[in-house]
């Protein structure tokens, strides 16, 4: 049961981190539209941290679980 829950967590990060890796460019793309500087440059840092954050939870569940096939972990 225990292997079940491991699949399971991975699973939940990996999507989560797709969900809002996607949210974070559709927020990325919507600064551009904006007039105020300081509105752009604040939506642009947060969207910006937000790729990046959701990229490493998506790379993070890749690798665990290519290892976890492989046999390595």
């Amino acid at each position: 049961m225990n292997a079940f829950f491991w699949w399971i967590f991975k699973l939940v990060i990996g999507i989560a981190s797709l969900f809002l890796f996607i949210r974070g460019v559709e927020v990325l793309i919507g600064s551009y539209t904006l007039n105020n500087p300081a509105e752009f440059l604040m939506y642009f840092f947060s969207s910006s941290m937000l790729i990046l954050m959701s990229a490493v939870g998506i790379i993070y569940s890749a690798v665990k679980i290519f290892k976890r096939v492989r046999g390595e972990l």
